[in-house]
């Protein structure tokens, strides 16, 4: 794993100003990360309280990651050109005063546009966050270090927001898990003018290409909505979509080739590493976003528990997803290399993944669920931080705030598309079931089953990807992998 190369930004002073900088940006990615899963749980309770059909209701979760998923790639591009802590900090009090516009939402107009609302500022607080860290930690032995820390946060911010999630709406209601933001955005946003270091930007006469930055969004955003809404939508609306979206990827790419200041770089493809990486990364968000949202429905309407108990139920994960990333992960990446942590921990994602494929309608948590949640766990834990790595490594500091955000782009098209796929396949499988004859809790399952059978399969696909195109040289000297 190597720095960025080019000339870096400004790195504030000793090792304490760098773990503080470390720490709010980690604080500020740890928000955008709960948010997105919190409100999972308190979907039931938001429906009843607002009077959301079926169809309506997805749109507080498709507004926010369609706003997120498709700016993400221009916020990051705009953090190199106007500075990335500017971008931070804008973005931190964007997601917060959206944040309480959910919070004290009376209707659903209302919400939805404030959820969009928090998507603007969840992408521009993410979408630097990787190029600042790496800048802020140029040796390879700290960057992998800062990166295992960062990785845990996220992780972990996952399976934490689940929690949170059913506790606020069960203990004080769903407006909570909005509110909560307000004091952790204000210190955040506090600590990050203080902390964070100054930096300029190369300017927007650099790099300001508007219709670039039009045509790319467009297509982002579009092709989120395509993935998110295609259950909603018949075969062939969904095409028409899928069409257009590839239209303004193609026009965005014949603009940039052509533009005098291009918004995105085409060379920054060139990366072996980096597209290949975010190639793997679609693959594995998918199948781990997916058994978030397929373990929780397996565990309320199969094994009959409430929202504070499949809260409960997935705490295990992160606190081993915690204590694996931050105690191992940078040693572990240190002495046996990315590519072979990253490889192990795949294969340890599609076997759990594998062994869910087998849960049985009278399952029980500690038997069926419980085991395979570890296993992928400590998977995740050693993929992560090493896939990030690989992704960063050789990007220039010029480049860095698109890297970031071109990486955290995939992990919502992975996660979207997982959803998506999975889902579908789940609520298919059970119909099927159902008009067969098969009462109601085995035919849930059963279509349970065969989505934690497909994610084993994009798992074990994303383990061949990387096999394949992420073998890095010093592997390769070393005759591993």
């Amino acid at each position: 794993m190597t720095a960025l190369a080019g000339t870096p930004t400004p790195v504030p002073e000793g090792d304490r100003s760098r773990r503080a900088s470390l720490a709010v940006l980690c604080a500020g990615t740890l928000m955008t990360i709960l948010d997105g899963n919190i409100v999972t749980v308190a979907m039931p309770a938001i429906q009843n309280d607002l009077g959301f059909s079926g169809p309506g209701l997805a749109w507080v979760v498709n507004a926010y990651l369609i706003a997120f998923g498709g700016l993400l790639l221009l916020a990051g591009r705009l953090g190199d050109l106007v500075g990335r802590k500017r971008m931070f900090t804008a973005g931190l009090a964007v997601f917060t005063v959206a944040s309480v516009l959910c919070g004290v939402a009376t209707g659903q107009g209302m919400l939805v546009a404030a959820r969009a609302l928090q998507g603007v500022g969840g992408a521009m607080t993410s979408a630097v966050v990787l190029g600042m860290l790496v800048t802020l930690f140029p040796e390879p032995r700290e960057q992998a270090r800062a990166i295992a820390v960062f990785s845990a946060v996220g992780a972990a911010g996952g399976a934490l927001g689940t929690f949170l999630g059913g506790a606020l709406t069960q203990l004080v209601g769903w407006h909570w898990i909005f509110l909560i933001n307000l004091p952790i955005g204000a210190v955040a946003l506090w600590a990050a003018v203080r902390v964070l270091a100054p930096e300029q930007g190369s300017g927007l006469g650099r790099g300001a290409d508007y219709p670039g930055a039009a045509l790319v969004t467009g297509a982002l955003m579009l092709t989120v909505y395509v993935i998110v809404g295609a259950g909603d939508r018949d075969g062939t609306a969904t095409a028409l979509l899928a069409l257009l979206a590839v239209a303004l990827f193609t026009g965005f790419v014949l603009r940039q080739a052509r533009a005098a200041r291009p918004l995105l770089r085409l060379r920054l493809f060139g990366s072996r590493l980096l597209s290949g990486a975010n190639a793997v990364q679609i693959l594995m968000i998918a199948t781990m976003y997916g058994f978030q949202f397929i373990g929780a429905l397996y565990l309320q309407r199969v094994l009959g528990y409430g929202e504070l108990a499949t809260g409960t139920a997935f705490l295990p994960a992160p606190v081993v997803i915690g204590v694996l990333m931050l105690g191992l992960s940078a040693r572990t990446v240190g002495r046996f290399g990315p590519y072979r942590v990253l490889l192990t921990g795949l294969a340890l994602i599609a076997v759990g993944m594998a062994l869910l494929g087998r849960a049985p309608a009278e399952g029980s948590y500690a038997v069926d669920f419980l085991p395979a949640m570890l296993l992928m766990s400590v998977g995740f834990a050693a993929a992560m931080p090493a896939l990030t790595g690989l992704a960063m490594s050789g990007v220039r500091a010029e480049d860095g705030g698109l890297a970031s955000g071109l990486f955290n782009t995939t992990q919502v098209v992975g996660g979207s598309l997982g959803l998506a796929v999975l889902t579908t396949l789940a609520a298919r499988r059970t119909a099927d079931a159902l008009t067969t004859g098969t009462e109601l809790l085995p035919a849930t399952a059963e279509g349970y089953r065969l989505a934690f059978r497909t994610a084993a399969v994009i798992a074990t696909a994303a383990l061949i990807l990387a096999a394949a195109v992420l073998r890095d040289r010093e592997s390769r000297r070393d005759g591993g992998g």
